[in-house]
């Protein structure tokens, strides 16, 4: 039977430098994995498109739950999650809340990456 011979640990730490203080701090990772986060479900996708082609700017959310064919509360519950990540604005009219872009936010989202 033939034994591997044993290794000595490396002595010269110039191979393994540590890389230093991380581009993107933790807090902001977060910040910015949420709108990924959010743009992973292709339901909020569809939303997004939806209210971006808006000739108004805004949707009711009485108009996004039949494009969709899902019901009110998990059209509300997406919705809600857009807003989080900082993707749409709600702005609440009577008994309805009505959603648009947040400016700029679609082109900040696309330049996440380039960033890192």
């Amino acid at each position: 039977m033939n034994l591997l011979p044993v290794l000595e640990p490396a002595t010269d730490d110039s191979c393994c430098a540590p890389a230093g203080t991380p581009a993107l701090g933790a807090e902001e990772a977060k910040q910015k994995a949420l709108v990924f986060k959010a743009l992973a479900d292709p339901n909020r996708l569809r939303l997004l498109s939806i209210v971006k082609a808006e000739s108004s700017g805004e949707s009711c959310v009485c108009d996004l739950t039949d494009p969709l064919d899902l019901g009110q509360p998990t059209v509300s519950h997406h919705l809600k999650i857009l807003v989080e990540a900082g993707l749409l604005h709600r702005e609440k009219r009577g008994t309805w809340a009505y959603y648009s872009l947040v400016p700029g936010a679609l082109e900040e989202a696309a330049g996440i990456l380039a960033t890192l």
